[in-house]
């Protein structure tokens, strides 16, 4: 489960480079190169950012919703959102098309007009029905499959294919180099078939994907973070963004052959180092991109940067009275996403409940919008759970107007209704520990 403000990153117009510089990662995720510019995915705030030579932002979009990786596929910029969907985009912003992956969550990369797709190392669901039988898919330009490539990882449960498959990927016109999370490995793969494997020492004992014992409503999932990012530099050497721990804390990056595989060579990454580029020489630099941000006088917790909610919702409640956003105006507001069909709803709206309780109607408030299409279904699950909060009726049109690909989706908005951050899927007792103090640092607000 992933979070992220949306203040607008203008950070790395400020930064003081060599001219040359290109940009490899950005906050842990890969970045892409097309017509002179470097785009980057920016997780943290739901932008996409494009990059001139001399690391100044010429251009930021909002067009996805929560960023995580970008590609270039036919001279166009593809870009994977948190949640596995691809989206087609000219540089301009402008969307061309978009798709759901072969995968419960896919990660996107091309080559020219090769496009392949592999489990999202962003978003691990494990108990997501995952039928797969190939490692990468192969995709046509509508997002679907039309060959699959390697070996899966053998897992005693189902539950742990997507585990322990999920991983890093980039492209190449004839191959493709994949990075497993959760293991310590490198492969190339050419037609299909391994053509080498790198192993960088990560870990002296390396621990398989396994389930913790539960707590409460929760399966904690045990899963040493290996393979982070791929991508291919502009000197034709494989560039593999890796953590030296399990958690993923302190990261490195090794700078591979692509040849032989041999590693050529290894930077060890301090906690502040969160981009990555490569000079007019061929030598690693690296920056702090929060720094940079702060430099810039962007900062995330800006009022002023953050996106008015859009476009505001006029719908029925249970009684039939259309209730708009402005009925919320001058509270802190969590709109969610629901249907009577998603599990992990059912395992989230008693903490709504909860949250709800917490906070005073004057200064806090949620719109549960359901987007059932059958209204008997909807109201069965209002009867069983019987929720504190308003009810709002979408009918079905909810995710075609705010372009979230799976449920739950929520967005907490401030006081003056705009976005303060977005939360996908159900994260747990913890998410709602961490919602809580993000609502009360809200109410505070001035």
């Amino acid at each position: 489960m992933r979070r992220a403000g949306v203040v607008l990153l203008a950070a790395l117009a400020a930064c003081r480079t060599a001219p040359g510089d290109t940009l490899l990662f950005f906050r842990g995720s890969p970045t892409a190169r097309l017509d002179g510019i470097t785009w980057a995915p920016d997780p943290e705030t739901g932008q996409l950012i494009g990059l001139d030579r001399s690391l100044h932002v010429v251009k930021t979009f909002t067009s996805v919703s929560q960023p995580v990786a970008v590609s270039t596929y036919c001279g166009r910029l593809l870009v994977t959102e948190y949640t596995g969907l691809g989206v087609l985009l000219d540089t301009a912003g402008h969307e061309l098309s978009e798709w759901d992956g072969p995968f419960p969550a896919s990660l996107y990369s091309a080559a020219g007009c090769r496009l392949l797709a592999a489990r999202s190392p962003y978003l691990v669901q494990p108990f997501t029905p995952d039928s797969g039988a190939a490692l990468v898919r192969e995709l046509d330009s509508t997002g679907h499959g039309t060959a699959g490539y390697g070996a899966l990882h053998a897992e005693a449960l189902p539950f742990l294919l997507g585990p322990a498959n999920a991983g890093a990927l980039a492209t190449t016109p004839g191959g493709f180099y994949f990075a497993p999370l959760a293991r310590d490995e490198i492969i190339k793969y050419a037609g299909g078939a391994v053509v080498w494997t790198t192993k960088r020492g990560l870990y002296q004992k390396e621990e398989e994907p396994r389930f913790l014992p539960n707590r409460g409503r929760e399966v904690p999932l045990l899963l040493a973070r290996a393979g982070i990012a791929l991508t291919l530099g502009p000197d034709g050497r494989l560039y593999a963004l890796g953590a030296d721990d399990s958690t993923a804390s302190k990261l490195r990056v090794d700078v591979l052959d692509t040849i032989t595989g041999a590693i050529l060579l290894t930077r060890h990454l301090g906690p502040r180092e969160t981009a990555i580029a490569l000079d007019a020489h061929d030598s690693l630099r690296t920056f702090d991109a929060d720094s940079l941000a702060k430099a810039a006088g962007v900062g995330s917790t800006k009022v002023r940067d953050r996106e008015s909610f859009a476009p505001p919702f006029a719908l029925p409640n249970l009684h039939g009275d259309t209730v708009s956003l402005a009925h919320f105006a001058g509270r802190v507001l969590l709109v969610n996403f629901w249907a009577s069909w998603c599990d992990p709803c059912r395992e989230e709206f008693p903490h709504m409940a909860a949250l709800y309780g917490r906070f005073s109607r004057k200064d806090f408030d949620i719109a549960a919008i359901s987007d059932d299409v059958d209204a008997a279904k909807m109201r069965a699950f209002v009867t069983r759970f019987h929720p504190p909060f308003p009810i709002l009726v979408g009918a079905g049109r909810m995710r075609a107007t705010y372009r979230y690909r799976g449920l739950p989706c929520s967005l907490l908005l401030d006081r003056h209704g705009r976005v303060v951050e977005r939360i996908f899927g159900f994260g747990g007792e913890r998410e709602f520990r961490e919602l809580a103090a993000a609502i009360a640092k809200e109410i505070a607000a001035p």
